[in-house]
């Protein structure tokens, strides 16, 4: 249902769309009645609160013309009050205006003002004078009374240099004034309370050997370090809330006195020229100056773990004794050039030696590679060195110990390595030994087995030192220095430079490449392990060429020999006899070398390098056989079985030393051609599914495809079709 649309105005349209809403079918006329009760009562509901708005601005409006009127009040008292008061000013201070009556006004105010801090100034001055003079006055009766009024007059020069700041530097004769009278008493109260104290001292016989403490000596001796440390007392609140490292700590007064006779002794003794000042006097020893640094470092770490001293320097730490003898009496050049001495004549003494080239079977597992008596000496050596400055607070301290000794002591020692391993292959070469007029007892001692135990001495030494930098890099006090490094570069503190001497370039260099860069990668000692590790895998190099040098030439009688082709009566008799068959007599010498040697090399090299070096000799051997004798010469079922038969005593000597089956996975294409070569000329008795060889020899000439499919069905993995073709010609019966 909808109503005509013609122009309303808008409350028209508004009851238009609501009926519209509300009224849309005839049945929607039945409701009609409570339609027009809803609307009642919300029409009733709006009225009353349209009354109570106008109540609530009627009450609005009230409140601001209330407040208006007070505030003009107000301003209107306050303009008579300003009318009086300048009128009061003129009476005053006889001005003509206010302005110059304003003015006069703040000149007198002003002068009030500087007269009352005038009058402090000197009520301050009377109190100080009169607390210096009760001081002095008690003193001679009662030393104890006599701290009440320092204590307060210490206080007064404490506070007053504390408001400073916030006055801007008010007053500063005043408290210069105060500083010097509680500066002048202290040093008359702690000049008396310490000449009471060393009276008692003196009772006491200190510091001789008959020490007593008997009677009313104790008391006095308590006393006397009471009144000392209670005149202490304001320097140690200061100290305790400054917290800096930056200050020293404070020397105790009682300890001051105590030790004043000591000091007086050891100057009458080593200073000047009296009889005692000889040359073996501490700073005269080295052995004795590094002695004492060590025991001092011991000291320092026994007052700050055992009995959590801290110097009074609270969270900031306390740098120790050893701090102060090293840095600010400058010992620490010194004591280093003792140190790096000591290590240096220490490592030469090791290097000099007779038996430092020796190989140590005892000092690692058996299973271990085994290094030599020098390198195991020289890491004993290094292990020492970082005991004796593992106590030093000082970053560059300790960063200094690392470079100029320990890590100077690895490049000298790989450096020795490295030039043992350079005339080894200068002996061992041609060009060399022409060059250079070597004997014959030069070249005997680098040769067979003398020469592989010169490399393995190298080997052992290089892989021992490289895997103790690796433990060294998880010492959680290197790890600490390496932290504290990283950090120091990575935040700047040290710009490019990490101290006066050294570059970041340079410790790079000498630690690891990843200093300076993100994350937690490197460790202190990444670089050092490295020049180790290239010198471990270039000796095992070496190593593997000597021995496929020895082998090469222990088997050229073997692989002269021209027997192979020889033609069995019978092949089934060739099988018969093939676990019996004797051993080609010219294999023999290459037999024994290669038992020697590899129970050497079991005995000196872990598992990993001996069963590289042994896969590494078989894979030699196999190239060898491969070119100068299986492609060379024809072979018969019987040569071909001896030939296996030496093969397989060769790979048991090796897998004897190495492990099983180290030996055969070096010469594995050569076991495949002994097994193309061995196939037999007509199918076994009681076995049809045996391949002949003139079947295979037929499929693998064939073609490509067909050969690689015989292959694989021989179960050959690493010969090709072009090798097995060669191969299959080596036998004297093919194509019969």
């Amino acid at each position: 249902m909808a109503l005509n649309q013609e122009p309303r105005n808008e409350r028209a349209i508004r009851v238009e769309d609501y009926l519209n809403d509300k009224i849309q079918t005839y049945a929607d006329l039945a409701n009609l009645d409570s339609l027009l009760e809803n609307v009642t009562h919300q029409q009733s509901l709006l009225k009353q609160q349209l009354q109570k708005a106008e109540l609530e601005l009627e009450n609005a409006t009230r409140a601001s013309q209330e407040y208006s009127d007070r505030v003009l009040h107000q301003v209107q008292e306050f303009s008579d009050q300003q009318a009086d008061i300048d009128r009061h000013l003129l009476e005053l201070t006889g001005s003509q205006t206010s302005d110059d009556a304003i003015e006069k006004f703040n000149a007198d105010f002003m002068a009030l003002r500087r007269l009352d801090v005038a009058r402090g100034y000197l009520e301050l001055l009377v109190e100080v004078d009169r607390l210096s003079a009760d001081a002095r006055s008690n003193f001679k009766a009662s030393p104890q009374a006599a701290l009440e009024p320092y204590l307060k007059l210490q206080n007064f020069s404490t506070a007053l240099k504390a408001a400073q700041p916030a006055a801007e530097g008010a007053a500063p004769h005043l408290i210069d004034h105060v500083e010097q009278s509680a500066q002048s008493l202290w040093s008359s109260v702690k000049s008396a309370f310490a000449s009471e104290f060393e009276k008692t001292l003196e009772k006491m016989k200190w510091p001789g050997k008959d020490l007593t403490l008997t009677g009313n000596l104790r008391q006095e001796w308590n006393t006397g370090v009471e009144n000392l440390l209670q005149l202490q007392n304001p320097e140690f609140k200061a100290l305790s809330e400054k917290h800096s490292a930056t200050h020293k700590p404070l020397v105790l007064l009682p300890l001051e006195v105590m030790v004043r006779p000591l000091e007086l002794r050891f100057q009458y003794h080593f200073s000047g020229k009296r009889p005692t000042n000889k040359i073996d006097k501490i700073s005269n020893q080295p052995h004795l100056l590094s002695h004492f640094i060590h025991e001092l470092m011991t000291f320092d770490v026994s007052l700050k773990e055992q009995w959590d001293y801290d110097g009074g320097m609270g969270t900031a730490g306390w740098s120790g004794l050893t701090t102060e003898v090293l840095v600010e009496h400058n010992w620490f050049g010194k004591w280093l050039e003792v140190e790096k001495s000591f290590a240096l004549s220490r490592y030469q003494s090791i290097i000099d030696n007779p038996r430092s080239n020796e190989i140590d079977y005892d000092s690692v597992e058996s299973n271990a590679t085994k290094p030599t008596n020098a390198a195991i000496r020289v890491n004993d050596l290094l292990e020492t060195i970082t005991d004796r400055y593992r106590p030093l607070p000082d970053f560059f301290q300790k960063l200094k110990f690392l470079f100029d000794i320990q890590i100077a002591i690895f490049d000298l020692y790989h450096n020795r390595l490295h030039s043992a391993l350079e005339a080894y292959q200068t002996l061992t070469s041609s060009i060399g030994r022409t060059v250079q007029s070597v004997s014959r007892e030069s070249q005997a001692e680098v040769q067979g087995l003398d020469g592989l135990e010169r490399l393995a001495r190298i080997y052992g030494s290089a892989e021992y030192l490289e895997k103790k930098m690796g433990d060294w890099s998880d010492d959680v006090f290197f790890l600490e220095l390496y932290d504290e490094l990283q950090d120091r570069v990575q935040t700047g503190s040290g710009e490019r430079n990490i101290s006066a001497a050294m570059s970041l370039e340079d410790v790079m260099d000498k630690t690891s490449r990843a200093v300076g860069g993100n994350g937690d990668q490197g460790a202190l000692f990444d670089e050092p392990a490295e020049w180790y590790r290239k010198l471990r895998i270039k000796t095992e190099g070496i190593i593997q060429d000597a021995l496929n040098s020895e082998f090469r030439s222990s088997l050229k009688p073997y692989y002269r020999v021209n027997t192979w082709s020889s033609l069995s009566s019978s092949e089934d008799d060739a099988s018969s006899t093939v676990a019996s068959l004797a051993l080609t007599a010219e294999l023999d010498d290459t037999l024994q070398r290669l038992d020697s040697y590899f129970k050497f090399l079991r005995n000196a090299l872990s598992q990993a390098p001996l069963k590289h070096i042994a896969r590494q000799i078989a894979s030699a051997i196999q190239m060898t056989l491969w070119d100068k004798l299986l492609m060379r010469y024809q072979f018969s079922s019987t040569g071909v079985i001896r030939l296996v038969r030496d093969i397989g005593a060769i790979c048991n000597v090796i897998n004897r030393y190495a492990g099983e089956g180290q030996a055969e996975m070096g010469i594995r294409k050569l076991r495949e051609a002994l097994v193309l070569l061995g196939l037999p000329g007509a199918t076994p008795n009681g076995s049809s599914q045996q391949w002949t060889l003139n079947e295979v020899e037929e499929k693998v000439f064939a073609s490509n495809e067909s050969g690689r499919e015989i292959l694989e069905e021989l179960g050959l993995e690493v010969i090709n079709e072009s090798e097995a073709r060669a191969v299959l010609e080596r036998r004297v019966d093919v194509g019969i």
